[in-house]
């Protein structure tokens, strides 16, 4: 019997809908997509917040009636029911080692790329100059993990580069730039080069561009 499609409720600039997308693709698991129009605010109906996330964000999935949000979440039950011990280790410190770019994820990666990202594409009130300055900071430090590791927690992808990738990969179009970060780029660059891997759309100017 084949895979029911995983339906995934999310928005197509959104990395965090992105980093579901990607790990989808990469599983080779098939997928409906089913459009969450934030900028008219489909995430806060009723319907929504009763049926898909209470929360009132993308991502989310529907895997046959087992519904999940979360973004982070989502990576980590994919790859434990579907990614048969590629993406998340079994052992508890690879488990662990993951965890801390997961949190790292929530935390520096959402408050510096993804946050001055958001405020050019969606035009958000944020202090871009601390937004731009906390990138860099994180930056440097996955630099440095990097002149150690092919990836971020070893010489194999887990469910931590892809949390990550997304907004790293689009952190120029928040006026962020990877020119003095080489092992950042030459990894973007692996993810890419991964069987299944699909992009996010990059803007212009806010505007959405193939």
């Amino acid at each position: 019997m084949s895979q029911p499609a995983i339906k995934l409720y999310g928005f197509p600039l959104s990395g965090h809908s992105h980093r579901v997308e990607l790990m989808l693709s990469l599983l080779g698991l098939p997928m409906e997509f089913i459009l969450v129009d934030l900028k008219h605010g489909a995430h806060k109906t009723a319907e929504f917040l009763t049926e898909v996330n209470s929360f009132g964000q993308v991502p989310a999935i529907d895997d046959n009636g087992m519904v999940l949000a979360d973004s982070n979440a989502i990576l980590v039950y994919l790859a434990a029911t579907y990614g048969k011990g590629q993406w998340l280790p079994s052992d508890p410190v690879g488990q662990a080692r993951v965890q801390r770019w997961l949190s790292a994820a929530a935390g520096p990666l959402h408050v510096g790329p993804a946050s001055a990202r958001l405020a050019v594409v969606f035009g958000a009130e944020i202090d871009t100059a601390n937004a731009i300055a906390r990138s860099h900071a994180l930056l440097k430090l996955v630099e440095q993990q990097l002149s150690q590791t092919r990836f971020l927690v070893g010489e194999q992808p887990t469910i931590a580069d892809i949390a990550f990738y997304s907004y790293v990969a689009h952190a120029p179009e928040g006026n962020v730039s990877l020119a003095d970060y080489p092992k950042v780029r030459a990894w973007l660059a692996g993810i890419e080069a991964l069987p299944g891997f699909v992009g996010m759309p990059r803007t212009v100017a806010g505007l959405q561009t193939p």
